[in-house]
């Protein structure tokens, strides 16, 4: 462990958190966070820290820019994942630092010289592949319901499972009304995280099982439309963002009016809906052309719903999408596509078209070239 003594040698600091429990469980270390014993918040800034906290004592190292929080305890008071009063001193022990945390495999640390510090078993958990909470205070915080939730879509193929009295703490939660009280900013934010886990369907089912998926996102608060969802999620077009994309293929089901409700709910940002409108429109295409032959109004409905001829960028994403599942259509989507854009505004204005009639004539054409296309395959 790189400890940077030469700064902080006469107070003891210690590596914590989500670091030494992904080193033992061999898993990418990618931030390092530290808890300094015995110090104060002047002690720090003398020696070249920079506070960066807002509600409790969290600095950044002079050289390393890693964050260094000084050892402290909470106290619950109000609503929320907000309502907590901090307390940190020099005389805030380790133990009482990692008793606040959530689960016990975050509820470990590493001395100076590598030995391990871990009052609650976290490492017998870890070893069991067990998420368990480290003391019943775990009630006390709303956003420790979704937390649990998304380390579980991160290590569920690694055999770990909830523990039940864990559960019966997440139900309370919820039961309580207490999850109501996080803001949907928070909640966004957390799924987001678990939409990048490598399980994330794991989230949204342990959501569920306690009760706060109905709270937050009633519209997949349905097994049936989970397992449709884990299925869409795990075919996702190559070189796109996988979160975003496995968001809009969750949601590509639903209705318009649950997508849109869902998303105002949670504050899902716009790229974010308009992704899930895209690819609710394309899945749209291609059950119609599974019913029916596809006719060229199909076609130009669908580059008109995803506002193709502004933004074209959105075509080929979306035909990449189509190609995983539905070849021939992604295929033909290309040609049309191809044909329609070779007819510009600027053909039509050479012919004296001008204002409304441009418009009429310009959709003309382009559906005019689409239907060549439709005319080449059979689909």
């Amino acid at each position: 462990m790189n400890e940077p003594r030469d700064v902080l040698e006469d107070f003891a600091v210690y590596r914590v958190g989500g670091a030494v429990r992904d080193a033992r469980l061999g898993w990418p270390v990618t931030d390092e966070d530290w808890v300094v014993v015995g110090a104060t918040p002047e002690a720090l800034t003398a020696r070249g820290f920079i506070p960066v906290g807002r509600d409790f004592p969290v600095f950044l190292h002079p050289a390393t820019h890693e964050e260094y929080a000084l050892a402290r305890t909470e106290r619950k008071q109000g609503h929320g994942y907000t309502g907590f009063v901090v307390h940190a001193s020099p005389e805030v022990t380790l133990e009482e630092d990692l008793a606040r945390r959530d689960l016990t495999i975050n509820a470990m640390a590493e001395d100076a010289e590598g030995h391990l510090v871990d009052p609650f078993q976290g490492a017998q958990d870890l070893e069991a592949r067990v998420l368990r909470h480290v003391s019943e205070a775990f009630v006390e915080d709303p956003l420790r319901v979704l937390r649990t939730a998304r380390f579980w879509a991160r290590y569920r193929d690694l055999g770990f499972v909830i523990a039940d009295d864990t559960k019966r703490l997440m139900r309370r939660l919820c039961g309580s009304g207490e999850i109501g009280h996080l803001v949907a900013e928070r909640v966004w934010q957390e799924t987001v995280k678990a939409l990048a886990e490598p399980r994330p369907i794991a989230y949204f089912r342990a959501l569920r099982e306690c009760g706060a998926l109905a709270v937050w996102m009633p519209e997949l608060d349905d097994d049936h439309v989970l397992a449709c969802g884990e299925a869409s999620m795990a075919v996702l077009p190559a070189n796109e963002e996988p979160a975003m994309w496995r968001w809009a293929r969750l949601l590509e089901a639903l209705t318009d009016d649950a997508r849109d409700a869902l998303c105002e709910r949670l504050r899902v940002p716009n790229a974010w809906r308009d992704l899930a409108r895209q690819v609710a429109r394309t899945r749209t295409l291609q059950q119609t052309a599974e019913g029916r032959a596809l006719a060229a109004n199909d076609m130009m409905a669908w580059f008109d719903a995803i506002d193709a001829w502004r933004r074209r960028e959105r075509v080929e994403p979306l035909r990449r999408y189509l190609a995983l599942t539905a070849p021939a259509l992604a295929e033909f989507v290309a040609e049309a596509w191809q044909k329609a854009i070779e007819i510009e505004p600027r053909t039509l204005l050479d012919e004296g078209y001008r204002g409304k009639a441009l418009g009429e004539a310009l959709g003309q054409r382009r559906l005019e070239a689409i239907e060549d296309a439709v005319r080449m395959y059979d689909l």
